[in-house]
């Protein structure tokens, strides 16, 4: 790990230490981008499920017109330590920033790991986005065909 992976776990940890005093706060995240400034946000807790402290830390980069992110790490509050991502978080960070490393493991181990390794065979956002051929336009309704049918005989 760089000394700027754990300044980061630090920012992280110092929010956690500031913010998270209360049940609708319990995470902190810190994110950096690719020219090293740092954005941190907290989750917000709902029963609906609010959004991740991951997420928010990635809105308030968007605020302040951040590029492209380089590493994100999660820190839990009460002493947690580094949290691994939930997988809706994995998903987010990949379909917007896939090339981005994250920081795992235990305080005594932390180790920074490229976001697809902890995503693999991950679900691609733009393969939703079927190309269909055009239909020509005949001005007749097409009829489907249904295999194993033959067309009825006109009369």
């Amino acid at each position: 790990m760089r000394d700027t992976d754990r300044a980061l776990v630090q920012a992280a940890t110092a929010v956690a230490k500031l913010r998270c005093r209360s049940d609708n706060h319990t995470v902190a995240a810190a994110v950096r981008t690719t020219d090293g400034r740092v954005f941190t946000g907290v989750n917000v807790y709902h029963f609906t499920g609010g959004p991740c402290a991951e997420v928010v830390a990635i809105g308030a980069a968007a605020t302040q017109g951040a590029g492209e992110l380089e590493t994100i790490v999660a820190v839990g509050d009460r002493g947690r330590g580094v949290l691994s991502p939930c997988g809706r978080c994995r998903q987010v960070l990949f379909d917007y920033f896939p090339s981005i490393r994250v920081i795992v493991g235990p305080m005594d181990a932390l180790r920074v790991v490229p976001l697809a390794d902890l995503l693999p065979e991950t679900y691609v956002w733009s393969d939703h986005q079927v190309q269909v051929p055009a239909v020509p336009r005949t001005g007749v309704w097409p009829m489907p065909v249904v295999p194993g049918s033959r067309q009825a005989a006109e009369d």
